[in-house]
């Protein structure tokens, strides 16, 4: 039987900016649907499109529990589980894609090295 993956995830439009909870079953695709804005709705309309927070499930039902959860959460809440695994706010996007595209995990600054 194969195995699934299931993401819960949080984008932001900036640091401490606009916030959004979602779920997935292929984070990369939707992610990259977010940041290109090809779907209408919230993140397109708030510029929302940071990935500052994950979570893997291998049950769908699992993972949509806890995006539900996560949904009813305040922001003060969401704040403090972004900042406990991710304190600087980093888009995270750029570390899971950098293995697939040889870039570095980190955006480089033109002008610093």
């Amino acid at each position: 039987m194969k195995q699934h993956s299931y993401f819960v995830y949080m984008l932001a439009s900036r640091i401490g900016g606009t916030l959004y909870v979602g779920v997935t079953n292929d984070l990369e695709r939707r992610v990259e649907e977010h940041r290109a804005k090809t779907v209408e709705g919230f993140t397109r309309r708030h510029g929302v499109d940071r990935l500052v927070w994950f979570e893997p499930h291998g049950d769908i039902r699992l993972a949509i529990a806890r995006e539900k959860q996560l949904k009813k959460w305040n922001r003060a809440w969401k704040v403090r589980l972004i900042e406990k695994a991710n304190p600087n706010w980093d888009d995270l996007f750029l570390a899971l894609m950098a293995p697939y595209h040889n870039r570095p995990a980190s955006p480089v600054i033109p002008g610093e090295r």
